[in-house]
């Protein structure tokens, strides 16, 4: 293997695809910040413990880790960066008691790939809304969730829904452990009914809860789910309380593509109730996710209503459009000296000057004009 290869699953993003990326970015963090929210940069590693990789077990197998050699204590490449934003509002920001609008864009690092076509580096982007547990923070997240898809010309986007809420409640009914929980959450990804009708059998469950369980996979599909949800779920609180929250959000975008999945449960352990996502019209998985995730702030010393979303710019390249190249006057390098205040006047004005060495280089099909002295003024002359 050549010395120079990268690990698998990282790649060089070249000046093109890097002007795309870069422009996108710079558009989503001004349509952050004309809602309101506030760029932060958290570091790129921290000690793996403020990660929350103890409390996450998917979140702790990305993460990779290293030994700080000034303190020897462990630390942790940053997999994801919602923590991070939950750690600032917790400690850094504890003065306010209000609400945080929160945002960011910067690389994460996973020891593990998502999956055989993803990057082991994405460029995580994202908004968190901080200190208000009701439903219209969601619903603020989602419209900005929304809003930035515009950004990556995706086409047309349809809005998953789902609750982690529906299910939690039905387990704590139906007393079930976190391994029980756990064993169920799996079966619920592949929507096998049947086998989560067999799991709970052989736990020898109430009826009740047996065939809530066993409903739960089948329960997907368009607003309507949520009133065949109403009938056939318990009558918990906690469940009726969840699709309230689910029908706010349906009723706030009366106009929008809707699936609800009240089995789509792939969260981060961090979240607890309203979960919702962006599909592309030709996209397999979500390009965007979000949910709630109140108190987790608490591991930082202040307990927190908190939502938000994120998502990989990265996944966007190849949709990105195309960002042509600034044109370029240059300026023979026999008359950098002479011509030097013309040139820094030029570049102050957001001009591309290049020095010219009398070869080809990156950048020689833009050339727009020529820096030359004609009777004692510099001037650019069009090629």
């Amino acid at each position: 293997m050549q010395s120079w290869q990268l690990p698998e699953h990282v790649a060089d993003v070249l000046p093109t695809t890097a002007r795309q990326l870069e422009s996108a970015r710079e558009q989503l963090l001004a349509l952050f910040r004309v809602h309101g929210y506030e760029l932060v940069q958290p570091p790129l590693m921290e000690y793996s413990s403020s990660l929350l990789t103890q409390i996450d077990a998917g979140l702790s197998l990305k993460t990779i880790r290293v030994a700080d050699q000034i303190s020897g204590r462990q630390l942790g490449i940053r997999a994801d960066i919602t923590p991070q934003v939950a750690r600032i509002d917790a400690h850094l920001l504890s003065a306010n008691n209000g609400i945080n609008r929160l945002c960011y864009a910067g690389s994460v690092l996973h020891a593990r790939p998502d999956g055989f076509l993803s990057t082991r580096e994405p460029l995580q982007v994202g908004a968190e809304l901080y200190g208000f547990a009701d439903i219209a923070a969601d619903i603020e997240l989602i419209d900005l969730m929304l809003k930035s898809m515009v950004v990556a010309d995706i086409g047309e986007v349809l809005l998953s829904l789902g609750h982690i809420g529906v299910f939690r409640a039905l387990a704590q009914a139906a007393n079930l452990d976190g391994e029980q929980s756990a064993q169920l959450l799996a079966l619920m990804q592949d929507k096998d009914a049947e086998a989560v009708r067999v799991l709970v059998k052989a736990w020898q469950l109430d009826g009740m809860w047996a065939k809530a369980f066993a409903l739960l996979p089948t329960l997907y599909g368009g607003r309507e789910v949520l009133v065949e949800a109403r009938a056939q779920l318990p009558d918990l609180f906690a469940v009726g309380s969840a699709l309230d929250e689910l029908q706010a959000v349906c009723d706030a975008f009366p106009e929008r593509a809707v699936h609800i999945d009240l089995s789509e449960l792939r969260v981060d352990n961090y979240h607890t109730g309203l979960l919702y996502a962006a599909y592309g019209d030709k996209s397999h998985d979500a390009v965007a996710r979000g949910g709630r995730y109140d108190g987790l702030g608490r591991y930082f010393g202040r307990s927190r209503p908190a939502t938000g979303f994120s998502f990989d710019l990265r996944t966007f390249i190849g949709r990105l459009p195309a960002i042509e190249r600034q044109s370029v006057v240059v300026v023979d390098w026999k008359d950098v000296a002479a011509a030097g205040e013309a040139i820094e006047e030029l570049r102050a004005q957001g001009q591309c000057v290049v020095v010219d060495y009398g070869i080809d280089y990156n950048g020689s099909n833009e050339v727009a004009g020529r820096l030359q002295n004609t009777d004692g003024i510099w001037q650019v002359v069009e090629v």
